[in-house]
């Protein structure tokens, strides 16, 4: 018996790929998905704070390459070069943008607010020119780096 499929349905692949591309559909938030998807990363960036830093470093990581396949493959799935649905990258950005940085309310704002504004503003857009999911993730990870230097340097000047 040959089953049908309902076309409404995705495969499991693709539905992953969505979940996970999408920040578990944030990035289909009808204003700012981009910020919707760093505010998963500022969730997930409180939840893996509370354990050792070397699962920070392993979900740093992890995200990235994770993030390369599914932005990649979802861009095949929404049929748009760097989708506005995909926000995997602003996950793995902030997550980056806060790597060693003091664990206050003050660094968490001024991390997601100077991560915003660098993807927002888009000074590193030619990298986006790469092909596939590399091409979604690596500026928003120039933007993070960023991010986390100027962060490492207020420390030093505030404390």
């Amino acid at each position: 018996m040959q089953r049908t499929e309902n076309p409404v349905m995705r495969s499991k692949t693709e539905f992953f790929t969505v979940l996970l591309s999408t920040g578990l559909y944030s990035g289909y938030s009808p204003f700012a998905p981009g910020t919707a998807g760093t505010v998963v990363g500022v969730l997930l960036y409180l939840f893996i704070i509370q354990f050792s830093p070397v699962y920070y470093i392993i979900l740093i990581i992890a995200l990235f390459f994770i993030g390369v396949r599914v932005s990649g493959n979802a861009e095949k799935i929404f049929g748009k070069k760097d989708h506005g649905a995909i926000v995997i990258d602003e996950i793995e950005g902030f997550l980056i943008a806060m790597f060693l940085v003091p664990k206050t309310i003050f660094f968490i704002i001024s991390g997601f607010l100077l991560f915003r504004l660098l993807d927002i503003i888009k000074p590193f857009s030619r990298f986006e020119q790469l092909e596939g999911g590399l091409g979604v993730m690596i500026d928003d990870i120039i933007a993070a780096v960023f991010t986390n230097v100027l962060l490492q340097l207020s420390r030093f000047l505030i404390i």
